[in-house]
């Protein structure tokens, strides 16, 4: 009886010591600590190169947060713009924040409160978690953890970490709303909004408000309490508020819905054998919404339910590329201008950029881009005035699958839409290599920014990668800038996004965390 009571006690002290291990590796650390591998490389750049402002407006929405402050694509339109100057010449610095305490977390989203502080998104095993930093010494003012995605446990369970890579739900495409409120859908089907606030000079996120969405999508997911799954497991993968402040949602499997945050009335859809696994853009007169299959206008009927205004199917190809996400578009939809929109396409050879017209969905242009059989794209286009410019993900499957760096074909190129509609034409390419970034144009610069790299070895001789942010002229395509962050795998953009500040600080995100650029601090 002793040694079974002696059994039982050591295995209840390996379970509390297990649990202890696992809460202290996943918290989240206020200090800022630097990500191992920083780069002591030199900024490069170009010496008779002047940032000019280039011409365009942002699709504002009254629902968001001012300016290019509310999404990972910045505006409504998912634009990829933002009005603030990007870092140019050499009196920058680069800071780096290790996310979590030891499990691997990687920061992917940033949105922009009205005091400037910025709101992370940054993805683990355990789950995402929201995290508000302070600018000025990247501290973590509050954070507050989301639960474990549904993936997340699948790819534990398989062992393969594809499974978690192929799945954009779970809060990634958050927004921040017009009173710097946060508001997403998590891992459980609830839309959640949260506020952060101070007391007594200590910041806390506090939930505002929650709806559960349960009742209207299918959750029999793969879980820890759900080991055979017999039924549908649907994902919700992004919320965005339309012009009158209607919420829209989508799923994995092709769901549509609104939610009335004022009422809590919900309305729903499905776009049969169909996925939507990007953002949505949004105007005064529509919502547009990319599935794998076509580009749709809808907008809310009666009780909210979404009604479609038009439908334009695409090239989706005949197989899922390698640099994708499925067997469609891998790009959320750009609003251009005041009537175009544009996404690109999945076509065998060479995928297309793809312009129509918003009010129809007419086309205006479609253009052949990259080179054949390498040619593939899982992030969306910067689209700004007349111009598009895209970057190339053909041969890049992920930080945690990718061994062969030779096979990542690179290129950037800009397509600019005809001012009488008849047409698109090229107007520059680039053979940088551009694994997987969400770029971004810093209108006041004129400076397109990307996250690059270079092989080299690492101390022991080994090959690794040495990674950069990577300015391109907008007018001509033209390196302008190269900004060396760090070495090795934890630097490693792995899909994330970049972003610009409205104070011009510059955010990209790590597989180890984040990357600050700003100006020297005197």
């Amino acid at each position: 009886m002793r040694k079974k009571w002696v059994a039982l006690f050591a295995f209840a002290a390996t379970g509390i010591l297990g649990v202890g291990l696992w809460s202290n590796a996943n918290r989240e650390v206020t200090e800022a600590r630097p990500i191992e591998g920083a780069s002591n490389g030199k900024i490069n750049w170009l010496r008779d190169f002047t940032p000019t402002p280039v011409a365009g407006t942002l699709n504002e929405n009254p629902y968001l947060a001012a300016g290019a402050n509310g999404t990972m694509h910045g505006d409504g339109g998912q634009s990829d713009t933002h009005p603030a100057a990007g870092p140019f010449g050499g009196n920058l610095e680069v800071r780096s924040r290790r996310a979590g305490n030891g499990l691997p977390r990687q920061c992917s989203t940033f949105v922009y409160r009205s005091d400037g502080k910025p709101v992370v998104m940054c993805g683990g095993l355990s789950g995402f978690r929201m995290v508000l930093l302070d600018p000025t010494t990247l501290e973590a003012l509050a954070h507050y953890d989301l639960p474990i995605r549904p993936s997340s446990f699948e790819a534990l369970v398989k062992r393969d970490m594809g499974i978690m890579m192929g799945d954009s739900s779970g809060g990634a495409y958050m927004f921040l709303d017009n009173k710097d409120r946060l508001v997403f859908a998590n891992s459980e089907w609830v839309v959640q909004r949260l506020d952060a606030t101070q007391t007594d000079g200590k910041w806390a996120f506090k939930v505002d408000k929650e709806w559960d969405l349960k009742p209207y999508v299918p959750a029999n997911c793969l879980s820890w309490n759900n080991w055979f799954p017999k039924g549908e497991c649907d994902k919700i993968t992004t919320v965005m508020p339309d012009h009158q402040g209607r919420y829209w949602w989508t799923t994995r499997n092709g769901r549509l819905g609104t939610l009335d945050p004022n009422t809590g009335k919900v309305a729903v859809i499905q776009l049969k054998n169909e996925e939507i696994q990007n953002a949505l853009a949004m105007d005064s007169r529509a919502v547009y919404v990319l599935s794998d299959h076509a580009q749709y206008a809808f907008t809310a009927g009666a009780a909210g339910r979404p009604m479609q205004l038009w439908r334009s199917a695409y090239d989706r190809g005949t197989a899922r590329k390698i640099g994708s996400i499925n067997q469609g578009s891998g790009t959320t939809p750009t609003l251009l201008g005041s009537q175009w929109i544009t996404f690109a396409d999945n076509a065998d050879g060479r995928i297309n950029i793809v312009v129509l017209k918003r009010g129809d969905g007419s086309r205006v242009c479609t253009v052949p881009v990259f080179s054949e059989a390498a040619s593939a794209t899982d992030n969306s286009m910067i689209g700004w005035g007349r111009s598009i410019i895209l970057e190339n993900n053909a041969g890049f499957k992920s930080a945690h699958e990718q061994t062969d760096w030779g096979a990542i074909a690179g290129g950037v190129v800009r397509v600019d839409v005809r001012a009488d509609e008849s047409g698109c034409d090229t107007v520059w390419t680039s053979p940088l290599k551009v694994p997987s970034v969400v770029p971004k144009l810093s209108a006041a610069s004129g400076i397109a920014y990307f996250y690059s790299f270079d092989l080299v070895k690492d101390a022991d001789g080994h090959p690794t990668q040495q990674w950069s942010i990577v300015g391109l002229d907008f007018k001509t395509g033209k390196q302008v800038i190269k900004i060396p962050t760090g070495v090795g795998r934890f630097f490693d953009n792995n899909w994330a996004s970049m972003s610009i500040a409205p104070n011009g600080d510059f955010y990209a995100g790590m597989l180890g965390g984040l990357v600050q650029v700003r100006r020297t601090q005197k």
